[in-house]
């Protein structure tokens, strides 16, 4: 059994100036983003060129964090913002969700598209391989943070987590997520863009891991307490949030080679 080091949650503070390691994991994956995005860009088949990054990321950011937290309210709080729909604006109180933000940067990407004049599918493709870094941040913020941790277990490398008032040894389940959605994500979703692919087949492969990846880990994960389990006695918010990702993803790459093999053969 392993001991959580409990990480002071504040990484820099400097007079009444405090930045919590949370954001600051954020800033990295942005950087990240931004990084990569401009070595992208120089590649002959990009949709965009390299003054339009820094524009890219700026609705990138905006529709995650804009879509995160909208997400998070409706998703897992709805029922409080029914009580209280201004707790909506309340940011400084936390609260994020992926599938939010995913919808919030797919929303983002369409209006920039259209101003660029350039296919909404590719700019996605484009995009989606920025994002497991940022992901794999997230995570990991959220496992100094102590939070969104596993479920009690006693393997060898379980963790009590001293913010934990039941003080049982749980699965680090941040880190397993961290690994697979942002580490290996990454890898599968980078080398598979490396080359010209057809248009949205880039954003189906990620809609497909980042499901199955979740949809795993939530196996793992403690379910929110004030939610529980959503379906058949074992299938959790993430879980059913995640079972459509998969079979959009997997109808966008069929219908993506299916386009290319019908483009093909009319030559």
């Amino acid at each position: 059994m392993l001991t959580h080091p409990n990480f002071d949650p504040v990484a820099i503070a400097i007079g009444p100036l405090s930045i919590h390691w949370y954001g600051l994991m954020y800033l990295i994956g942005f950087a990240a983003a931004w990084f990569l995005a401009v070595r992208r860009s120089a590649t002959d088949y990009s949709p965009i060129k390299r003054q339009h990054v820094d524009d890219l990321i700026f609705y990138g950011a905006i529709g995650g964090v804009l879509g995160g937290r909208v997400g998070y309210v409706l998703f897992y709080n709805f029922d409080r913002f029914l009580d209280d729909p201004i707790w909506l604006f309340k940011v400084w109180q936390g609260g994020m969700a992926f599938h939010g933000g995913l919808l919030g940067v797919i929303l983002a990407m369409f209006i920039y598209s259209r101003r660029l004049n350039v296919s909404w599918g590719a700019l996605l493709d484009f995009v989606v391989p920025l994002v497991p870094i940022g992901l794999g941040m997230g995570r990991i913020g959220n496992f100094i943070g102590q939070e969104l941790w596993g479920r009690a277990s006693d393997v060898s490398w379980a963790m009590v987590f001293p913010a934990d008032p039941l003080g049982v040894a749980r699965h680090p389940s941040q880190l397993y997520q961290a690994f697979l959605e942002g580490l290996v994500l990454f890898l599968i979703v980078y080398v598979f863009s490396s080359k010209p692919r057809p248009a949205w087949s880039v954003g189906g492969l990620f809609l497909i891991c980042y499901g199955a990846f979740r949809f795993f880990v939530e196996f793992f994960r403690e379910p929110d307490s004030h939610i529980g389990f959503d379906l058949l006695g074992w299938m959790t918010r993430g879980q059913l949030l995640s079972t459509p990702m998969i079979i959009v993803g997997v109808a966008l790459m069929v219908s993506a080679y299916r386009r290319q093999a019908l483009a093909v053969s009319s030559r």
